[in-house]
């Protein structure tokens, strides 16, 4: 055990959160009983926490540390950039060096004509741009009636009122009036939770032609844009049947609309290759990046913008923007970052070397018991809990009991693996070594190992009728 100095015990770290921290996506009672869990430093893939427990994070932080943890560089740069320049605005017709550069590095690292960025603070913010900017381009080409914006059921584009409005999470439209206006969902390319009898090819294409349906349903000059993620993160690691991508860019095509990838996490070499986009053969006119960007280091999103949109968005005034858009501490961050993953080439390894490696590993946990179905797409990786994995059922007991249970044996031995649902996820740094992959899959079946016997113990391996 590592010996953590200069803080407080842990419980009266807990108790002092407890009181004045109000954490995201929480019951903050709960949290409160239970106490929540202090990370006090990393390095490489390795959290450690206020009890000295040596913790791999399979997730990234939240799919963003693609870099890993510790590396002074960043520090550095950042400090560096404060001492010459902490902040100013983009505002007013001015800018400054970080984000002069960064928007040149971003339009040639981005596939296609993406040579355009309008900087953010967040993934949600850029989200929230693009809807602004969907809406406004075709006001711009005299068609004001093109508002609504299609997305999906179990999408996640952020947790801002725009944003969430965009994603299909039903609890979080059940709080705060959500969706705002002109936003439309369609059916999600999950297969294996929804695809019944038709092959996954088949049901790519029928998902994919809900957008089509869609457009003629509300008619096509009413319809803005189309968004997506390449491969649903926060929705569970849901990766699409291969004939999904090609339909849908077809049909956007077709009827002339906006399609907009949100690769806010399947950006900057999660899938393989530096963006999702490019494995998939997307041709967005906008795509949303942040997380990756700076590996978490510095707060930064941005929509990158296709040569089309951004000139008729530059012949009008947008009246938009972000106190901290292209804040030049996160630029200069978000450069070295993309500086390192260049030059010690962790993108290109990440795709040749170690997305294959574990996903021969990962897949080959679909032969536990509890395992129905393991799906990865470069270093993004969901298993499916069922308690029969003949019928692709689900559980009896509400969606998401036996996901907690598995979290939680997954905390027990010291693996982040995060739950949706009955879905375990993971998304480690893409600098993750071949021993640590083991490490991983060993502790991850050791918690599947010990999930199904509190399962089978409590009575819920029993499908749904």
């Amino acid at each position: 055990m590592t010996l953590i100095t200069n803080h407080m015990p842990t419980a009266e770290l807990q108790a002092l959160d407890a009181a004045h921290h109000m954490h995201p996506f929480t019951h903050g009672n709960e949290l409160g009983r239970k106490g929540a869990r202090i990370i006090t430093r990393a390095r490489g893939v390795t959290l450690t926490d206020s009890e000295g427990n040596e913790i791999l994070d399979a997730m990234a932080g939240l799919w963003c540390v693609n870099i890993g943890y510790g590396r002074d560089e960043l520090a550095e740069a950042a400090a560096r950039q404060m001492k010459e320049l902490p902040y100013y605005n983009t505002f007013f017709q001015t800018t400054h060096v970080p984000a002069i550069a960064l928007a040149d590095k971003l339009a040639e690292l981005a596939p296609h004509d993406l040579n355009h960025v309008f900087y953010a603070g967040s993934g949600s913010e850029a989200n929230d741009t693009n809807i602004r900017m969907a809406r406004t381009y075709w006001a711009q080409k005299g068609k004001p009636e093109k508002k609504v914006i299609i997305s999906r059921k179990n999408a996640y584009h952020g947790s801002s009122v725009g944003s969430a409005s965009l994603g299909g999470m039903s609890a979080m439209h059940a709080q705060g009036g959500l969706p705002i206006p002109d936003v439309h969902h369609i059916n999600q390319p999950d297969w294996w939770s929804e695809g019944g009898a038709m092959t996954p090819e088949e049901f790519g294409l029928a998902r994919a032609r809900e957008l089509e349906d869609a457009i003629l349903e509300l008619g096509q000059d009413r319809v803005a844009a189309f968004i997506g993620e390449p491969v649903q993160g926060a929705g569970g690691v849901i990766v699409p049947p291969e004939t999904y991508w090609p339909e849908i860019q077809r049909i956007c095509d077709k009827y002339g609309i906006l399609l907009i990838a949100d690769e806010v996490i399947c950006g900057f070499g999660r899938t393989g290759q530096w963006f999702a986009s490019e494995s998939y053969g997307i041709r967005p006119h906008i795509m949303t990046i942040a997380k990756g960007l700076s590996s978490g280091y510095a707060p930064i999103g941005g929509s990158l913008v296709c040569d089309e949109v951004a000139e008729v968005m530059n012949d009008c005034d947008f009246a938009h923007g972000y106190t901290y858009s292209g804040h030049p501490v996160s630029c200069a961050v978000a450069l070295e970052n993309i500086r390192i993953l260049q030059e010690e080439g962790i993108v290109d390894r990440a795709g040749s070397e170690i997305a294959p490696y574990l996903r021969r590993k990962w897949e080959a946990l679909a032969d536990h018991p509890l395992v129905g179905e393991a799906k990865i797409a470069g270093l993004m990786g969901s298993i499916a809990l069922t308690p029969d994995k003949a019928s692709r059922a689900r559980f009896a007991a509400d969606p998401g009991t036996a996901g907690l249970i598995c979290r939680e044996e997954c905390f027990a031995n010291n693996l982040v693996m995060r739950h949706v649902g009955d879905r375990m996820v993971i998304s480690p740094p893409l600098v993750i070594t071949k021993p640590e992959i083991d490490t991983l899959i060993d502790r991850a079946t050791a918690a599947l190992d010990a999930a199904q016997k509190r399962i089978e113990a409590e009575g819920l391996m029993v499908p749904a009728s």
